[in-house]
């Protein structure tokens, strides 16, 4: 069984580690899921709005300004999270995910502290996240992490934005 001590987080991509197929697997199930928890099921990946898929065909470009973060178990990966570039000592955590056959064995406490070690090292001073109402122990998660409920820099409906001291 795999715990958060077999979870080994790498900057993708890795010249270290093999990665396996990388983040777009990942990726890709994040934002089917997220379609579908936001009533827009698509059947694939090839359905998803634009600048989903360029994530997912293309993550090195997409988030070339940011760190893309696996967490691996041997070399299998088994989550991901994208942190941003800080700007006005504020880096920005995006697009968590843990594959759904590893969840419940640390791999997103794993990341997070990853990401927010990242962001310390880069000189942020916060960092903020934002995630759909409905993902209550992923808000768990980031409340237990020291993260609290902000006002909102998106006006999307049912999204709620969190921040903390990095």
């Amino acid at each position: 069984m795999t715990d958060q001590r077999d979870v080994h987080v790498v900057r993708w991509p890795s010249r270290t580690a093999s990665t396996g197929g990388g983040p777009a697997p990942l990726l890709t199930a994040y934002h089917l899921r997220t379609e579908a928890e936001k009533g827009a099921p698509v059947a694939d990946a090839a359905e998803l709005p634009d600048r989903y898929r360029a994530e997912i065909s293309d993550p090195g470009s997409a988030f070339a300004d940011d760190v893309v973060l696996l967490a691996l178990g041997e070399d299998t990966a088994m989550g991901c999270v994208v942190v941003t570039a800080p700007a006005d000592g504020r880096a920005e955590i995006k697009r968590l995910w843990t594959d759904p056959a590893f969840r419940g064995r640390g791999v997103a406490s794993a990341l997070l502290d990853a990401a927010l070690a990242h962001a310390a090292d880069r000189g942020a001073e916060t960092i903020r996240l934002s995630v759909w109402a409905w993902r209550t122990g992923a808000i768990a998660l980031y409340e237990r992490l020291g993260f609290h409920i902000t006002e909102s820099w998106d006006a999307r409906e049912r999204l709620v934005c969190m921040e903390r001291a990095v």
